[in-house]
């Protein structure tokens, strides 16, 4: 029988499972960066942020804080209620039609957060009968969609679709409906599908396509319309589109974009709409501004951004450095050979004045720990000579760390 402990053993004994022993070294996460920064500076070091992903640079501009700040005035702070049952602000519907139509989709429903987005739009799509195809290295958005599904899941191996044709081949005829799952910008790799094969696949099969497009909106195509920009694919192939607006967009909440019939339906069904409130108009304004700067006065920043990325990606490589199969565009990790030396490197940053959280144990395989490097329109070229010229001197990790950090193990 199964011995019974209080909830704060039990919580502790997960941590451990989890890897808590790594923060025995340092601990690096939940940083105050407005805080750190300050800090920094007061001492004389220049605090650069590779940890945000303001991958347009437009979270500070002067126009959306004004703009944020005349909203605020106007309508308040909050929604007030379920846009279903309470009604809604004369921002909601405008945003979304402003959202569809810059990425060529008929409508738009957002939600309050892009995690919700995948969580809800999957879990209610999907039943018995059916199946969901996801790559091997989802979002965990996508696999926390899945797993609220009755649909059964089946994954493929990362960016392999040879090996997607080869399971719809054997198993599409055993389902009603199959809804395949992939990404723009892979978050933890910065690397992306091949959408024109996709939708080939997609319509050879008579199947459904899901693309999350979190990281690439403003950071994919000339123009930031994302992965079918950038390959050259008419968006209206794909069934959906899911996004959030708290990165390039500098806000938060997520949407999904659609045909007409179908975000209609979401918009009286989807749970994670009828149920959840609606977006601050605060929220909504700032996205919304956002959205019109990257396409008017501010549009240089997509192309900037793109050649900071590259000229990160190209020096890590000239350092000697492995960036995995980033392409070059917004995300770019830097690979380590284990977890303590990550946890080493991060550290070594910080006191360099860069920082730069670890991956390890969440997120990525336990033999992948990395750096995940967010590049943005502000950083500078010397900036990134910067970062990775510390990290190509960084001395070796100490015998201290490794035994710290194998003493805690031990322990767990």
């Amino acid at each position: 029988m199964t011995k019974h402990r209080s909830l704060s053993d039990y919580a502790a004994r997960r941590f451990r499972f989890a890897g808590n022993a790594l923060l025995e070294f340092s601990d690096p996460f939940f940083a105050q960066i407005d805080k750190l920064k300050k800090e920094m500076e007061s001492a004389g070091k220049h605090f650069v942020s590779f940890a945000n992903y303001d991958y347009l640079g437009l979270a500070n501009h002067p126009r959306i804080i004004a703009e944020a700040k005349r909203e605020l005035d106007t309508l308040g702070v909050g929604a007030l209620a379920s846009r279903l049952v309470g009604g809604e602000r004369s921002t909601h519907k405008a945003f979304e039609a402003e959202i569809a139509k810059f990425l060529g989709f008929e409508s738009a429903l957002t939600l309050v957060s892009g995690y919700l987005a995948n969580v809800s739009t999957i879990s209610w799509l999907m039943g018995k009968r059916d199946a969901i195809i996801i790559d091997e290295l989802a979002h965990n958005s996508i696999v926390a969609g899945t797993d609220a599904s009755d649909a059964e899941v089946i994954k493929f191996r990362h960016n392999d679709l040879e090996h997607l044709e080869h399971i719809l081949h054997k198993r599409r005829e055993e389902f009603r409906h199959v809804l395949v799952v992939a990404e723009g910008i892979y978050s933890m790799d910065g690397d992306t599908a091949d959408l024109p094969r996709l939708l080939d696949i997609k319509e050879k099969h008579q199947v459904w396509l899901l693309l999350d497009e979190a990281h690439s909106l403003g950071v994919l195509g000339a123009t930031g319309r994302g992965l079918a920009e950038h390959q050259g694919v008419d968006p209206s192939r794909i069934d959906l589109v899911v996004g959030t607006m708290s990165k390039t967009l500098a806000s938060c909440g997520g949407y999904v974009c659609g045909r007409k019939q179908v975000i209609e339906w979401f918009r009286y069904t989807l749970p994670g709409f009828v149920y959840s409130v609606g977006l601050s108009p605060v929220i909504l304004t700032s996205a919304r501004t956002a959205l019109k700067l990257m396409q008017e006065d501010e549009s240089w920043r997509i192309g900037k951004l793109a050649r900071n990325a590259e000229f990160f990606r190209d020096t890590a490589h000239a350092a000697g450095l492995s960036t995995g199969p980033a392409i070059g565009r917004g995300v770019v990790p830097i690979l380590f050979q284990d977890s303590v030396e990550t946890m080493w490197a991060s550290q070594h940053l910080l006191e360099q004045g860069f920082y730069v959280p670890p991956i390890v144990q969440i997120g990525v395989p336990k033999d992948q720990p990395r750096l995940r490097f967010f590049i943005s329109a502000n950083h500078t070229e010397d900036e990134i000579r910067g970062v990775i010229a510390a990290l190509k001197n960084m001395p070796p990790v100490s015998e201290e760390a490794h035994r710290i950090v194998a003493a805690a193990m031990a322990g767990a």
